[in-house]
């Protein structure tokens, strides 16, 4: 059964029209930097080495308490991912309080506490700030750390891994930072199932005591309070918190630069678009003289939705849904990053496109307007952030941590004003290259590679591990006498014979259905009646049916929140064309063409191609012969969308073996169903196509 599924977004937009005189012709020139008042903290030292700053604010009677611990990173190596199970652990319970009453108490209180392995946070309302401390001191300090409670996390977190395998941004953000940093910086190394497996419960109780401590640790308290109280009751609850073990560790230097630039390649067959980004490693710090222009720079060319970079690949090309630059800041190393997720056909074209954008970033100055807009956007998000007491509490620890001028907030903005055309071109050389870079490119080698190749960048290939390899192999020799014809007759042959697959005139699916961001779980029920007719109703408990989505053989529509939207000609031209449930039963020699015999995650199947109102694609399993995935590309409001799904679970049903499963990917949204139950021949009428 061959169904199209279409993707309704509701979006509510507040539009606000402001009328008045205004010269219009001309671009408002800058008003002065605001003058930005930070109140310095009053700062102590515990014996322990816990530092202490305390900022009163009375606006509203709330505390909140930032604790970070500023260590020097560590190397995991074999045991990669103690410190994010350790992290996972603290904050939920105490040796004195068990878990369930710790975090009742803290939801009774209306507070919030949050603890990781560098550090904590709390807030409540002033009336209940001595107990809220009294337990973030008792967490840090004396942490319920189970074996039971390890084991859990430790579950979690190779699920998460597990999760984590075919995922392209996944695979992509492991290799850059490996290959950039090396696997033995701190920075580089990562977290795999088997380093996860060697970690111990006496490592987590060995890392707490060598590694989590008040030495160079800073408390934050900012809010309804009176400095020399709060100061005693900190005194008082974290005064005998013992001091970590061994706060230093041994930072090795990173990888340097490639001498020339090249390109990266790790291949995952099931990619449904290439992950690129070109990347170099920079040394920048805050306090660097550079740094307020780096922010500008990057905000102009990549660092926003107008920037150099998204206008050439999103709304030039429409390569992507969105592309993007950063420039990181570090004590050690950093790195500068620019890339996006672009269609497999234009994986080569947006790699030129991006290299001709940084050239031109470096060789061009950049327009007035947008260095303004640039700053503008700066100014504004700084003031916004200044509302809230967490920005003060991370600008505070910020000036200790990064060694920074005591007025470097205070004169935050006259230096982003500051900034000139000439200081952008100057950093955009600097710190924006693609000459000793590297594009680190993970998608689907069959389909990008030979257009890779013939940019000319040397090409070098690796695994998933950041692994040197060899290039991969890409499409195996079709044994004699497979054809598109035979694939089908062979998938038809697998799901239970052609008798059975004729007997099948309609099916009904009651499916579970999960959104990828989304808080809720929809359920669908969808109906098909051959040769072309389907339903499909989307509900939420308590709602009712959110969406319709109906073809009657002649017309169709799509339906949501009473609102009908019929189908465009070109869908119902598409959807007449079907000629059963099981299109494969169906197909004439020259509707198909055999296109490759390759893997997809390792497994070998049969690329079929399929010609018609749009093309697309299908895989078939070599051995089993069932059918694997589907790839269809159309465009949509000026983009080209791939729409990919993959077909698992296979039941028999009646004599038919049905999946159960499948996961449908349509551009950056992600669906699966997950059929509860299959019903064949029964159930469906006419009357649910209308």
């Amino acid at each position: 059964m061959k169904t199209k599924f279409y993707t309704i977004l509701a979006f509510l937009f507040v539009t606000v029209s402001i009328t008045a005189q205004i010269d219009r012709s001309q671009q408002p020139k800058p008003g002065p930097a605001p003058k930005i008042s930070l109140e310095k903290p009053t700062e102590y030292e515990l014996k322990n080495g816990l530092k202490i700053l305390i900022v009163e604010n009375h606006k509203l009677p709330r505390v909140s308490y930032n604790l970070t611990i500023d260590r020097d990173p560590i190397i995991e190596g074999d045991k990669a991912g103690v410190t994010s199970l350790l992290g996972s652990m603290l904050g939920n319970g105490t040796t004195n309080i068990s878990k369930d009453d710790f975090n009742e108490e803290v939801d009774f209180l209306g507070a919030r506490l949050s603890f990781g392995f560098s550090g904590g946070f709390a807030s409540s309302l002033t009336k209940y700030s001595d107990r809220i401390l009294q337990l973030l001191a008792d967490a840090a300090m004396n942490p319920l750390l189970t074996s039971e409670e390890f084991s859990k996390e430790k579950d979690k977190l190779l699920e998460g891994l597990k999760s984590q395998a075919k995922s392209v941004d996944a695979v992509a953000g492991r290799v850059g930072g490996a290959l950039s940093y090396g696997t033995e910086h701190p920075y580089g190394e990562f977290v795999t199932e088997e380093t996860v497996n060697s970690v111990s419960f006496d490592d987590i109780q060995s890392y707490f005591t060598k590694y989590f401590g008040p030495n160079d640790a800073y408390l934050v308290v900012i809010g309804d309070v009176n400095t020399k109280e709060v100061y005693k009751r900190i005194k008082k609850y974290f005064g005998k918190w013992k001091k970590a073990s061994d706060i230093s560790s041994f930072v090795p230097e990173a990888n340097q630069n490639v001498e020339a630039l090249e390109i990266n390649f790790v291949d995952m067959p099931n990619a449904v678009q290439s992950n690129i980004s070109i990347t170099s490693n920079v040394k920048l710090k805050m306090s660097d003289p550079d740094y307020h222009a780096v922010l500008i720079a990057n905000k102009i060319f990549g660092g926003g939705f107008n920037s150099y970079l998204n206008m050439n690949l999103r709304e030039a090309n429409g390569w992507t849904y969105g592309a993007r630059s950063s420039v990181g800041t570090d004590k050690y190393i950093s790195r500068f990053s620019a890339g996006a997720a672009v269609r497999n056909a234009v994986t080569d074209s947006a790699i030129v496109e991006t290299i001709k954008e940084i050239k031109r970033f470096q060789s061009e100055p950049v327009e007035a307007s947008a260095l303004a807009n640039a700053k503008a956007k700066y100014v504004g998000d700084f003031v916004l952030a200044l509302e809230r007491p967490s920005t003060i509490a991370q600008y505070a620890i910020s000036t200790k941590i990064n060694e920074l001028p005591e007025d470097f907030y205070a004169t935050y903005l006259e230096k982003i004003n500051a900034v000139s055309i000439e200081d952008v071109q100057r950093v955009a050389n600097k710190y924006f290259t693609a000459d000793n870079a590297r594009f680190i490119v993970v998608g689907k080698g069959s389909e990008v590679v030979a257009n890779l190749e013939k940019l000319g960048i040397p090409i070098k290939y690796f695994d998933k591990y950041a692994n040197p390899t060899e290039k991969p192999e890409f499409s195996k020799p079709i044994p004699e006498g497979v054809t598109a014809s035979s694939v089908m007759a062979s998938y038809i042959e697998a799901i239970g014979g052609k008798a059975a697959v004729e007997s099948v005139q309609t099916m009904l699916f009651n499916a579970e259905v999960t959104i990828e961001g989304a808080p809720f779980k929809p359920t669908a029920v969808i109906k098909a009646m051959a040769p072309n007719k389907s339903s499909m109703e989307m509900s939420i408990a308590g709602m009712g049916t959110i969406m319709k989505q109906k073809f009657d053989g002649t017309t169709g529509y799509a339906e949501q929140q009473g609102m009908k939207q019929p189908m465009s000609e070109e869908d119902v031209a598409e959807q007449a064309s079907q000629k059963g449930l099981f299109p494969e039963a169906h197909y004439t020699a020259d509707e198909i063409e055999l296109m490759s015999l390759s893997d997809l995650d390792g497994t070998d199947v049969y690329k079929i191609k399929v010609k018609g109102v749009s093309e697309s694609f299908r895989y078939y399993d070599a051995n089993s012969g069932l059918l694997l995935r589907e790839e269809a590309t159309e465009e949509a409001q000026g983009q080209s969308v791939t729409t990919i799904t993959v077909h698992s679970d296979y039941r028999a049903v009646d004599g038919v073996m049905i999946p159960f499963g499948r996961k449908i990917t349509a551009g950056p949204q992600v669906f699966g169903f997950n059929a509860s139950k299959v019903v064949v021949n029964s159930g469906v009428t006419e009357a649910d196509f209308k």
